[in-house]
C-alpha cells in the first residue's frame, strides 16, 4: 500500500463523522471533513509516515501533491501538508519544493491551509536560501493572488531576533491599502510577532504607516509598555 493510500486509511478509521458538520461550519469549508480532530490525526499520520517511507525527493513530491490534488475530505489536504514537513524528508526542502508549496498556496486559499505553509514550509526555505528565498518572497508580496501575499508576510513569523525588517515592511507595504480582512489580519500578526522582540520598532513603524485599525490593534495587542 502507499504512502497516500495508507494515511487515507488512516484517517477514515479514526473519523468521527458526529464531528464533520461542526468543523465544516467553522472552517466555513466547501471540502467535507471526515471528522479526525488534530491531535489523533497527527498521531496516526506519523505512524503511516514512519512505516510508509519514501525513496527520493521526486517521489515524496508526487505523494504530497497526490494527497493533496486527489482530497476529497480537509483532513487529507492537512495529511498532504504534514508529509511536507515531516522530519525525514528535512533534506527534500529545497528549492525545487517552491512550485509545490506554490500551488498548495494558490489551489488552498484559506488561512488553515495556507498559515503552516507560510510560516514553516516557505519560512524554513527563506532561512536555508535567504538570496533566492528572499528575491520571490518580494515578487510574491505584490502578487495579485491575497495568498501568495499573506505567505510573504508571514514567512519570517517564527525568525525572532533574525527578522530581516527591510524585507518584513517591503512584504506587507503592497497590501497597506488592501481592505481584505485576510491581508490586514496577517500585517497585524507578523509585526505582532517582531514586537516579541522589538516593540518600540514595532510601535514606530505603526505610528508611521497609519494602518488600519485591525492591523494596529493585532501588531500592539501584547505590546503593554514600550521603553523610552
Amino acid at each position: 500500500m502507499s504512502v497516500v493510500d495508507a494515511a487515507r486509511q488512516a484517517l477514515h478509521q479514526i473519523a468521527d463523522a458526529g464531528k464533520a458538520p461542526a468543523m465544516q461550519a467553522y472552517m466555513k469549508s466547501d471540502m467535507p471533513f471526515l471528522g479526525v480532530q488534530s491531535g489523533p490525526r497527527k498521531l496516526a499520520l506519523k505512524a503511516v509516515f514512519l512505516a510508509n517511507r519514501l525513496g527520493g525527493a521526486p517521489e515524496w513530491r508526487r505523494a504530497v501533491l497526490a494527497l493533496w490534488r486527489e482530497a476529497e475530505f480537509r483532513e487529507e489536504r492537512y495529511a498532504a501538508i504534514e508529509l511536507a514537513g515531516f522530519r525525514l524528508y528535512r533534506d527534500f526542502q529545497t528549492l525545487y519544493t517552491v512550485p509545490m508549496y506554490e500551488e498548495m498556496i494558490v489551489s488552498g486559499a484559506w488561512w488553515d491551509l495556507v498559515d503552516e505553509l507560510a510560516t514553516h514550509r516557505m519560512g524554513h526555505l527563506l532561512e536555508r536560501y535567504p538570496d533566492s528565498m528572499r528575491a520571490t518572497m518580494l515578487e510574491w508580496a505584490h502578487d495579485r493572488n491575497l495568498w501568495k501575499r499573506r505567505t510573504a508576510i508571514l514567512s519570517q513569523n517564527r525568525f525572532k531576533e533574525q527578522t530581516d525588517t527591510a524585507l518584513l515592511y517591503a512584504c506587507i507595504e503592497p497590501s497597506l491599502s488592501d481592505n481584505d480582512f485576510f491581508a490586514r489580519k496577517a500585517i497585524g500578526w507578523a509585526l505582532r510577532e517582531y514586537a516579541k522582540v522589538n516593540p518600540r520598532e514595532v510601535v514606530r513603524y505603526v505610528t508611521a504607516k497609519g494602518i488600519s485599525g485591525l492591523s494596529r490593534r493585532e501588531a500592539l495587542k501584547n505590546v503593554a509598555q514600550v521603553p523610552g
